[in-house]
């Protein structure tokens, strides 16, 4: 069986097509720009470690996806004879809100619930629209399964979810935590106990996706108990571009100081905030990293900042699961920054966790990078979220 998983932006779109009785990648690539003359494919081809970068214009997500499948069969560089190999489509949706707690199989119903959510995820649901739309049109009655960020968290108790402002606004508008990279979370706890040879129900961890979007999570029995992410993913952990947690008089007091509408001040604390804010250098997390290991005080402020804040989710979230078993670390920064995860790991001594540098010194393994002392297992385990799409889009079909 082989299954597509799509990951559509709304000027974007990154796929895999994966062999799951291997569970191997087939193919993979990103399509950028969409929309504009200058679009151009980046097509992968594992097997053989070739990468083909194709420029043709797609202008909507109709046309990218046509052109990308055209790829598979492509004689030059083929994968598959026929698109009547690929079984299903997997679809990576961000916000179901209340109304989905699963993966689900995609219809009119699942997209009425993304419309519908739209106001809570405007970047996302409705770039997700539209790459469901574009499959229905390119390849019509293909079976079509959609996995949210959001249904992952829908296990967290009520009293963890809700803000503490009228409820009316609950009931109303929906306000609430949600929590997102759900998917991935999902993927490193399962992986999490295959190699502790547990069922997923003994697994006391927390999982902290850290990338250019970071979150923080804690697991009990194989469900999220919690998560630093919030209504929307600006909360949490301070990110790349993204303010994270902040005192909400913050927000008034600046749209009242400066003038901001609502749309400049969303501008501001999604794309203008976080640690290249703090450190006044460009959004890119390891030149900043780099940085604070010289003498640029900014960005070493950035770089504690950070650390700071996930030491102190994952100490809270201690205490949510009554104590913890495993810390894992996963996303690109996650699996590759080195004294990022060895300086997290020093504010958790406390703890009792002790980092042994010989094992935490690698960039994207599957790794224990604790000592055999340390009272809570440190794990580095790269996520795969495409896989784990595939697994659920292939779990559904059956």
């Amino acid at each position: 069986m082989k299954i597509l998983v799509l990951n559509c932006g709304s000027s974007s779109l990154k796929y895999q097509l994966i062999n799951m009785e291997t569970n191997e990648v087939m193919a993979s690539g990103k399509y950028e720009r969409i929309g504009e003359q200058e679009a151009f494919l980046t097509h992968k081809i594992e097997k053989e470690g070739k990468k083909i970068k194709l420029e043709n214009p797609a202008y909507n997500h109709t046309e990218a996806i046509d052109f990308t499948l055209k790829q598979l069969t492509n004689p030059e560089y083929k994968v598959i004879d026929s698109l009547d190999e690929i079984s299903a489509i997997g679809h990576r949706l961000v916000h179901g809100g209340e109304k989905i707690a699963e993966s689900v199989k995609i219809d009119e119903s699942v997209i009425q619930v993304l419309k519908e959510y739209t106001d809570l995820a405007p970047l996302h649901n409705p770039a997700c629209i539209l790459g469901i739309e574009a499959c229905q049109k390119v390849m019509p009655g293909k079976p079509m399964v959609g996995v949210f960020d959001t249904a992952f968290h829908q296990t967290i108790p009520k009293e963890k979810y809700l803000y503490p402002i009228p409820e009316e606004y609950y009931k109303k508008y929906s306000v609430r935590k949600y929590g997102f990279h759900g998917t991935s979370h999902m993927y490193v706890s399962q992986r999490l106990a295959e190699l502790e040879n547990k069922n997923t129900t003994e697994i006391k961890a927390i999982t902290c996706h850290l990338g250019q979007g970071s979150s923080i999570c804690a697991i009990k029995n194989g469900k999220s108990i919690d998560t630093s992410m919030g209504l929307t993913p600006l909360g949490g952990i301070p990110m790349v571009t993204r303010s994270g947690d902040l005192d909400p008089s913050v927000v008034m007091f600046l749209m009242k100081k400066e003038n901001l509408t609502p749309e400049q001040m969303e501008e501001l604390l999604n794309k203008n905030s976080g640690l290249a804010a703090i450190s006044g250098m460009v959004p890119d997390f390891r030149e900043i990293e780099e940085s604070s290991q010289t003498n640029n005080e900014k960005a070493q402020i950035a770089i504690d900042e950070f650390n700071y804040a996930i030491a102190g989710y994952i100490a809270k979230y201690t205490i949510a699961l009554d104590g913890t078993d495993y810390i894992v670390f996963t996303g690109g920064i996650g699996e590759n920054q080195i004294n990022i995860r060895k300086a997290i790991c020093e504010k958790l001594k406390c703890l009792g966790v002790e980092i042994d540098e010989n094992a935490n010194n690698m960039r994207g393994e599957e790794k224990l990078i604790s000592t055999p002392n340390s009272k809570i297992k440190v794990y580095v385990i790269p996520t795969n979220e495409e896989l784990m799409i595939a697994k659920e889009t292939v779990r559904l079909l059956k």
